[in-house]
Order: structure tokens, then C-alpha cells, then sequence
């Protein structure tokens, strides 16, 4: 089995990119935040899309979003279930990208018994899809649908499509949860990564199934290497939030990103660098 990392070729162009990208001009002062969310600022996510990830480096709290990804987060929903994860490694870690674990044999060429899974670089959007609307460029709408920053066609096209849809895609900022896979695009089986920084060269090619909302700082903690070398940080116990027993269970709520509260953050943001704001936007949440 070829090994899952990512393909040689996005590696190629993340690297191209990083040392060619033009620095970025100055970005204007960014305004005091906004007062205090209110209780109606907040929403409480469902227990069966939030997957707990216990490390030996502390939790880490994942959002998954089968809006963007219904494939994979069923995937998730099962391995989770059958305590897949349980004690697997961060075997593959680069500092400034990504953290890559989700591989019984722990090396980047494993995977589960289950037959891999197409990839969902893009979805479908409809009218009642869930989605936040915060940058209108009339071609492309940029907004969130949960905590995940998405991009997609303007929804004045959905009237000219036979299914009233337009094609849709997340953005790789920090935190954002995809699947790993060779060069072949339909060979996402188990392994995963949580993004580190932002890749915007990942999107469109690997799939988004949801975004960190606590624990950014555990994912950035993990030891870094390419492999890692031993000892390896692991994932200690891997479960859904539903499947918690009620007593231990944390109490989430998450910023609801059609909040009044969240639309004035964005737009303090978007005042600071008007063109590339997106990854800059924080979802706030807390855990108790």
C-alpha cells in the first residue's frame, strides 16, 4: 500500500508557495473586540458531531461537519464508536502545517478494515444549507457553515444548475480536520490531519470534515517530525461526545456564526486586511 500522506505533488507546491508567495502589505490596525457574546450569541453543537480527542498532550475538541463531508464524517462517527483511535500516534508532524495520526501501524501506510471512501474536496450547497454569509464578492460567497470557513459559488447561480445547488468548498485555516490519502483521490480511509496554520493549497484536493473548537494549542504542542521519532505523542482515547457517559460528558456551546455577536467580529477583522480575513476569523467556544 502506497504510504497516506500527501500526495508528492501538493508537497511540491506548498513548498514552491512558501518560498515564493510575495509578503504580505501591512495590515491595518485591527479594532477592540466586540462586548461580550450574549446567551443568544451562542449555540450548543450536536452531541454527534463533536469527536473528543484525549492526548497525552491534552484535549482536543473537533467540530465535525457533515455538511461539507457526509462520507467522511461517517467514517469518523464509526471508527470513533469502535475506539479505532484509541492509542494511535502522531506519526507525521511539520511545524507551520499539519498534524497527521489515524494509521494503526502508526508509519503513514495503514489504515482501517473498511474500504476507502471517495474524496469530498467539494459539495453541494443549497438554499437551506446552514450557511453563514459573512463576504458577498458577487462570483464567490465567503462565509460559515459551524465553525468551518467556507467558499462556494455565488447562489445566484443555484436557478441556472437542475438541482438548485452551487459547488462549495472549505478553507484550510488553522485548526480546520481532513483526510489524508495518496495520490490516488478516492483513497481516504482512516488517517487524518489537523492543520497546524493555513494551507490554502490543500483546498479543492483533500477533504474537510471539521475544524478544531478547543485545543488548538494541544494540536500545536504535538512533537514535530518527519516521521516523528520515539516516543511519539498519541491519541489516548478518541470518542463522540454522545457516546460520553452524562457525568463526564463536557459542557460545549460554540459562537453561532449568524450571531449578531459574530458578524461585528467579523467585520472588525475584515477592516484589519479586507482580502484574505477568513483564517483570521476565531470561533469562539467553550468547554466545561
Amino acid at each position: 500500500m502506497k504510504p497516506v500522506l500527501f500526495a508528492a505533488a501538493a508537497l511540491a507546491v506548498i513548498a514552491t508557495a512558501a518560498m515564493a508567495a510575495p509578503k504580505k502589505p501591512a495590515a491595518e490596525p485591527v479594532a477592540a473586540k466586540p462586548s461580550g457574546p450574549a446567551a443568544a450569541d451562542w449555540r450548543t453543537p450536536d452531541p454527534n458531531d463533536v469527536m473528543v480527542i484525549d492526548t497525552n498532550k491534552g484535549r482536543v475538541i473537533v467540530e465535525l461537519v457533515p455538511e461539507a463531508a457526509p462520507l467522511a464524517v461517517q467514517r469518523m462517527r464509526e471508527l470513533a464508536h469502535e475506539h479505532f483511535f484509541d492509542g494511535l500516534r502522531f506519526f507525521r508532524v511539520i511545524e507551520g502545517f499539519m498534524d497527521q495520526t489515524g494509521d494503526p501501524q502508526n508509519s503513514g501506510v495503514g489504515g482501517s478494515s473498511k474500504p476507502n471512501i471517495p474524496g469530498e474536496f467539494m459539495f453541494k450547497r443549497a438554499a437551506a444549507t446552514p450557511f453563514a454569509l459573512v463576504d458577498d464578492q458577487q462570483v464567490v460567497e465567503n462565509g460559515f457553515i459551524k465553525s468551518l470557513p467556507v467558499s462556494s459559488q455565488s447562489m445566484q447561480l443555484a436557478a441556472m444548475t437542475n438541482d438548485h445547488t452551487v459547488k462549495a468548498w472549505a478553507y484550510y485555516c488553522p485548526g480546520v480536520a481532513g483526510l489524508a490519502r495518496d495520490d490516488d483521490p478516492d483513497s481516504n480511509n482512516s488517517q487524518f490531519f489537523l492543520m497546524r496554520a493555513s494551507h490554502h493549497n490543500l483546498e479543492k484536493r483533500y477533504t474537510a470534515f471539521g475544524r478544531v473548537i478547543a485545543g488548538e494549542d494541544v494540536v500545536r504542542a504535538i512533537k514535530t517530525g518527519e516521521p516523528v521519532e520515539a516516543p511519539q505523542d498519541r491519541m489516548e482515547q478518541v470518542r463522540l461526545l454522545a457516546d460520553m457517559p452524562e457525568a463526564s460528558r463536557p459542557k460545549i456551546r460554540v459562537i453561532d456564526p449568524r450571531s449578531a455577536w459574530f458578524k461585528a467580529e467579523v467585520a472588525r477583522v475584515k477592516a484589519a486586511n479586507p482580502n484574505e480575513f477568513m483564517c483570521d476569523v476565531e470561533i469562539p467556544a467553550e468547554v466545561k
